[in-house]
């Protein structure tokens, strides 16, 4: 029987195809797709390091974990990035459902390109299945009541969160110990902002070679250069832990 998960830095990464994560996610549960830059900082963020440990699935999103994970021998997890997991998860039939999605988006632009790209796909969702996140801090705690008390009146099956990496894992946490019932709580980031144009598109051809990193880089080099920069921290990282999580260190 296969290995259903390899362990990099106390972390597992699931070993899934696309098909057999969006059937887990049709089951409910926090899916997290931890990205490089996040794994890179993962022993000085404790509540970042928690999400990962309590999500139901740690998606194989990062080119650069699952390359250390074959060098190092913990194993060789097929790659099911987080926009291929949105595009296969959006083509289930429970996704065209009138509402059966809430999205948290990170500003009112982005709302607005996103649900007309949804609307195109067939994916019904009215602004009232929508909520704008304010500034949630980088490090510490994250909590938001009134999200809390919009998504316990609503109930949709699934909650998506597209608030970038760091703040966006740790708010998945937060909901996923808070609301009565349990939804599938996606944590995608800019995934669908790569789809609807809303950020610069990635062709599915660069994502499976792992070069969406590449073409963000190109098209904001003052934004991203640093952002994946910092993610070679991970190799460190890795090289020192291996599959053993790292002693965080709150400063």
């Amino acid at each position: 029987m296969p290995k259903r998960s390899c362990v990099l830095l106390g972390v597992k990464i699931a070993c899934l195809s696309f098909h057999e994560a969006v059937a887990k996610c049709l089951a409910g549960g926090l899916i997290l797709a931890p990205s490089g830059p996040g794994l890179a900082e993962i022993d000085r963020d404790l509540q970042y390091k928690m999400a990962l440990d309590q999500a139901n699935i740690n998606l194989a999103d990062s080119g650069l974990a699952i390359f250390l994970l074959r060098i190092l021998g913990l194993g060789q997890p097929p790659r099911t990035s987080g926009l291929g997991f949105l595009q296969a998860l959006l083509k289930e039939p429970e996704l065209q459902k009138m509402n059966s999605s809430f999205w948290i988006m990170p500003n009112e632009t982005s709302l607005r390109k996103n649900l007309a790209w949804l609307a195109e796909q067939g994916i019904r969702v009215t602004s009232n299945f929508c909520y704008l996140a304010p500034l949630y801090p980088r490090q510490g705690l994250i909590s938001d009541p009134d999200l809390l008390s919009q998504l316990e009146i609503k109930r949709p099956r699934f909650i998506f969160v597209c608030v970038g990496s760091g703040p966006q894992e740790k708010l998945g946490l937060w909901l996923k110990q808070n609301l009565s019932y349990s939804p599938a709580i996606i944590c995608i980031g800019a995934a669908i902002g790569f789809l609807s144009g809303d950020q610069v598109k990635i062709p599915m051809w660069a994502d499976r070679l792992c070069l969406g990193w590449l073409i963000r880089c190109l098209s904001n080099p003052t934004r991203f250069i640093p952002r994946y920069l910092k993610a070679f921290r991970l190799v460190y990282l890795a090289f020192r832990y291996r599959d053993k999580a790292p002693q965080i260190n709150i400063f």
